[in-house]
Parts: C-alpha cells; structure tokens; sequence
C-alpha cells in the first residue's frame, strides 16, 4: 500500500445518494470530502428511472469533488440486498506440469478454480454478484487463504456465493457509467455495512445489523465474519413519513420536518404536553399537534416492520447470537428506536453512529462502509473478484498514477476531463482463533443456525 490512495464510496438510496471520498494513509482511512443530494427515480431500493438517477449521482459527486479538491472517476458501488441469495459454491482444478509433476500455484490457477466454481446452473433473470472465498485446498491440504507460491498438482476453493437480478446490476452499473463514472467494484450493500457497524467479536461470534433506510429495511445476519442471511422488508422511513401525512393531513415535505424535528420512536418518551404548530391542507391557520400524539403514529409503523423483522429472524434462531441488535440507517436516529426494538426484539440492541467530523448521523453508514470495506480486501480477493468481471482495482499505483490536489489558481473557464484517481486496495487478512477452548466452541454453537 502506498502512503497515500484515494477510495469513493457511492451509496444509491431511495430517499438520498450520498458519496464519500476517503485517502488511505498510514493504515488509516480519512475522509476528505462528501456528498448528500436527496434522490430521484427509485422506489424501495430499486431504480425505477435511470435518468433521474443519474442527475442526482452527478450532484453528489459534485458536492464531494468539491469539498475534497480532486476529481474522481472509480467508485465503489453497493448493491441492494432485494431477492439477494446466498449459497455455498466449490471449484477444482488440476495445477500439475505436463509430466504430472507438482508446480507452482500462480494467479491464473486462482482465477481458474474461481471459474470452475462458478459453473452454477443460474436462472437467466439471476447473475453472480460477489465471490467470496473461505478456503483453497491444495493437495488435501487444508484452511489456505492465500495458495500463491505454494505447489501442488490440484487446487480446491471453497466459498461463498451472493446471487441477484441482473435488471438490479445493470442499472445500478448503468446509471453509474452514465455519470461519468467506473465501477471499480460492486459491494453487497450488507457485507459493506457490517464493517463498520459491528466490532471485529460481533461480526465473529454473530449478530444482526438492521438498516432503517427511507425506501426499505434490511436485517443482516453476520457470523464467523460472514453475510449467512439477509431479510428485507419493502417498509421504511418513507412509510413512517407517509402515515404522518395522511393521519395529519399534512403535505409529505411537512411530514418528514416533523419527524425529523419532532419524533419520538415510542409513545412514552414524548410529551404530552408539548406541542408544534402543523399546517394542515385547506386551512390558513396552522393546528397544535403534541409530541405523544405524533409518536403514537411513528410507533405504530414502526412496530409492524420490527414485528415482521423478528418473525423471519426467529425462523433461524438469529436472536440467539451474542452479538445482539445493531440498528443503523436514516431512522436509527430517531430517539427511543433502540428501546422499542429492545422491547419487541427481547435482546440487546444499540444504535450505531458514525464518529467521522461532519458525518455523524447513521444514514452516512452505509457509504462509509463502502470505503471501509474496500481498503480492507485482500489480494487474493481482489482477484477473485477480477475474474468475475466486477473489479478493476489496481493493488499499486504509483504516486504520479494518482490525482493529485487541483491547483488553487484555477479558473476553470470550461470544466477540465476528470483525471483518473485509481483505487487502491489494502491487504488486510484476519488472523483465526485458536481452535481450542471455551471462546472457540461458543463460537461455533451458532454454525448449524446458517450451514
């Protein structure tokens, strides 16, 4: 890794797109510009008008190009987990010379066991997503993460498979490339949230991550540090925006100020007695509305998503993970969200909120864990992900590679071409606990939850 890359995040959202440009330096990720522009052309997730889409990406790469004095041209994309499907996959191949003889494994062996392993008889309307491998097996020879340089005459990998639409991976990439913009990598949207929402023993020992977004609500179940289940609900904050509309006659922009200003996740925490003036369709003077009432009809949305959510996650005994309840996401700041998903959950639950200057409130999360998750792949992933076609990250780019800080004296009379900041991917691998003692079997007791 050199002392200085650049990484972009661009999270697509129902109600907001949001972009985030961070520089890698010394091990340590820096956030130097953003973006945040209310979005245009989806609904739940999943874009319905490419075009619309496509103005809001360019306003919010605009706002970050702006405030981190660069130009960028890769990105790091996530992918909604709509009709996601996770599934186990295997590939093997022979690494021997022509005489039968052992011979060094190289890349090539590894993108070809890639290809044997993803030789899956997919639906025409699915296409492969992500390939994350867990293992490679060389000989008989077990638990290798890395078969580089090794020799061997076969090679097995095992891993992990996500699945998707194809319609949800062409117009996300479409949209993108139509801003201007290449895909340097697509990130399964849970996978990228869960790096930075739960801590290295929670996405261990198994937890669920829920994102409250505007469109949708997803829950995410990590385990032994990776996605085993994802559930999503097609309910979200704007249906909590909406209720209030229509309960309080009010337009939808009034209906998201006062939840925004006003809103209490559960009924007991607000008052009574105060009150905030609504103005109500077809009357001049605005009505008195008090704080208890307007929560009663947050709760109640609210409820009905955390029961649905609790209904599928019971099914695979998910509440039994130590880990808990991480809420994140836009609604996830709403006070009293983690006392009444305590209630209806009946286990631990916290509210994670980002702590980077100026991004401190849980909507950002999500783009921040595109970032976080890219610098943190490692080499054979990348090039497992190169062989799917999904990743043209560069591992070393030299200092006159990158771009550099646009001199304060420019006028810019025309916009200039963007120059090409190439994202650079640090190597970062997780040690394995020692397989003995209590911590290990605790662990592993949750395995035939998800396997």
């Amino acid at each position: 890794m050199n002392n200085s890359d650049i990484f972009v995040g661009l999270d697509i959202g129902t109600t907001s797109i949001k972009v985030i440009i961070a520089e890698y330096v010394k091990n340590q990720l820096n956030i130097i510009g953003y973006g945040n522009t209310g979005s245009a052309g989806l609904n739940r997730g999943v874009i319905v008008d490419i075009d619309q889409v496509v103005s809001s990406i360019k306003d919010a790469v605009k706002q970050a190009e702006q405030r981190a004095n660069i130009d960028i041209s890769n990105v790091t994309v996530g992918v909604p987990a709509n009709m996601l499907q996770i599934e186990q996959c295997h590939g093997m191949i022979a690494v021997s010379n022509e005489d039968g003889s052992a011979k060094e494994i190289t890349e090539e062996d590894v993108r070809q066991v890639t290809q044997a392993a993803l030789v899956q008889n997919l639906p025409p309307e699915r296409t492969v997503i992500d390939v994350v491998p867990d293992e490679f097996i060389v000989d008989g020879f077990d638990g290798i993460k890395d078969p580089r340089g090794m020799v061997g005459v076969r090679m097995e990998m095992q891993g992990v498979m996500y699945t998707g639409p194809k319609t949800i991976l062409h117009n996300t990439k479409k949209c993108v490339e139509r801003a201007g913009l290449n895909v340097s990598d697509l990130v399964v949207a849970p996978i990228a949230l869960s790096q930075v929402a739960l801590n290295d023993g929670e996405q261990d020992f198994g937890a669920i991550v829920v994102d409250l977004g505007g469109g949708k609500t997803t829950a995410a179940v990590m385990h032994d540090h990776k996605l085993k289940y994802t559930y999503v609900d097609q309910e979200g904050g704007d249906f909590v925006t909406r209720d209030i509309s229509v309960v309080l006659n009010t337009s939808s922009e009034n209906a998201e100020m006062l939840k925004r200003n006003y809103g209490y996740a559960q009924a007991a925490l607000a008052s009574d007695e105060e009150t905030f003036p609504v103005q109500v369709v077809g009357k001049q003077e605005p009505e008195k509305v008090t704080e208890q009432y307007l929560a009663e009809i947050i709760e109640a949305r609210l409820r009905q998503i955390f029961e649905k959510l609790g209904a599928a996650l019971n099914q695979i005994n998910a509440f039994q993970l130590p880990g808990g309840v991480v809420l994140t996401g836009g609604m996830a700041a709403l006070p009293g969200i983690a006392e009444l998903a305590e209630e209806i959950f009946q286990v631990q639950v916290k509210v994670y909120i980002p702590q980077e200057i100026n991004l401190r409130i849980p909507s950002f999360t999500q783009v921040i864990g595109l970032v976080e998750y890219a610098t943190k792949q490692s080499e054979i992933e990348l090039i497992v992900k190169q062989t799917l076609g999904s990743a043209n990250a560069v591992r070393h780019v030299s200092s006159s590679q990158r771009t550099t800080t646009k001199p304060q004296t420019e006028q810019k009379p025309v916009k200039k071409p963007k120059k090409n900041v190439k994202e650079n991917q640090a190597k970062a691998g997780n040690d394995h606990n020692e397989e003995s003692g209590f911590g290990y079997k605790f662990k592993h007791m949750f395995d035939n939850f998800f396997d």
